[in-house]
């Protein structure tokens, strides 16, 4: 018997989209059909030169309910790579079309856009799962471990900070768009409150400082932490020995001031994220629900000075 799976993929000329079709042939199943607006998806010939190509979101549904109808040649999971905003219409194209899905965070921008797909797939009897790679990172499961192990009865203090600089397309892109995106704290954030949500429990207070279309910064506290965190993609935001050395990223999370490294260690996530949910064990909704309704908390919280402020957000503020 044939153990490999049909994948489909929609978003194959997205950033992310290479790695997902690189952990479909690591994992040993075929890409069959692959959708982009835009025709730059000369990529897949690295992977799978026989899979069919659609610029036309009509045409590719149409070719998959034809696979669907024959039986075996079926998308068994449909990849989701596409813009934040239609995560939601193409998780639902999938299990109309008897596949599972596998989406890219974040799985939908509102609380309740989990809730309705969920519903939907309960009657699909399809499984929609979504990408949580830093849950599988060797150095933020060793703090999972360390935190879950603690006897600790005080929360601890963490600093995030993250800084990825954007150059002037980025705001004329749908990333620029908060209707599509979600905004700075969604768009490039999500994975580092689920991660933080995930060892550290359920929120319990939320306060946003700063909050424009380069800039996220504010205080959480969690059950077992205070965050202060600090989001950008303005270069400006940069600290000082990073832009000597020419460096457009920043990346930090401390943990009573012991910075936690997880820098490296990325390159084969996507395909031990693929290879669990193969397994049956991958993530699905209710593991997304915290990340999304904490984003969403956010992106509607009115400006506050309440909770205790990141560095960098001090020095904006006093500028």
């Amino acid at each position: 018997m044939n153990s490999r799976k049909n994948f489909a993929l929609i978003g194959a000329a997205g950033y992310i989209a290479p790695r997902h079709m690189k952990a479909i042939a690591e994992t040993n199943n075929d890409l069959i059909a692959a959708l982009d607006p835009f025709d730059s998806v000369g990529i897949i010939d690295s992977y799978f030169p026989e899979a069919r190509f659609f610029t036309e979101p009509e045409r590719f549904d149409r070719h998959l309910d034809k696979l669907r109808r024959k039986g075996e040649a079926k998308a068994n999971y449909v990849s989701i790579c596409s813009p934040n905003y239609l995560h939601d219409a193409h998780i639902r194209l999938a299990l109309r079309n008897e596949a599972h899905a596998i989406c890219e965070k974040p799985l939908v921008l509102n609380p309740w856009n989990v809730e309705a797909l969920s519903e939907i797939e309960a009657e699909s009897e399809k499984q929609i799962y979504t990408i949580l790679q830093l849950r599988h990172h060797p150095a933020i499961v060793a703090l999972k471990n360390k935190v879950d192990a603690s006897k600790k009865n005080e929360k601890y203090d963490i600093d995030l900070t993250y800084i990825t600089s954007r150059g002037k397309w980025y705001d004329i892109s749908w990333k620029g768009d908060i209707a599509k995106s979600g905004g700075v704290a969604t768009n490039i954030g999500i994975h580092f409150f689920d991660m933080l949500s995930w060892i550290f429990g359920p929120l319990q207070e939320s306060h946003v400082h700063l909050h424009d279309k380069q800039t996220a910064a504010g205080y959480m506290e969690m059950e077992k932490a205070r965050i202060r965190w600090f989001l950008s993609i303005d270069s400006n935001n940069l600290p000082d020995k990073a832009k000597a050395e020419g460096k457009r990223t920043f990346r930090s999370i401390t943990v009573e001031n012991e910075e936690i490294e997880f820098s490296g260690g990325f390159t084969d996530l996507h395909t031990l994220s693929y290879q669990h949910i193969l397994d049956g064990k991958g993530f699905v909704l209710k593991d997304a629900f915290n990340s999304i309704t904490m984003v969403h908390k956010i992106r509607n919280a009115p400006l506050t000075k309440s909770g205790e402020l990141h560095e960098s957000t001090r020095r904006l503020l006093k500028a």
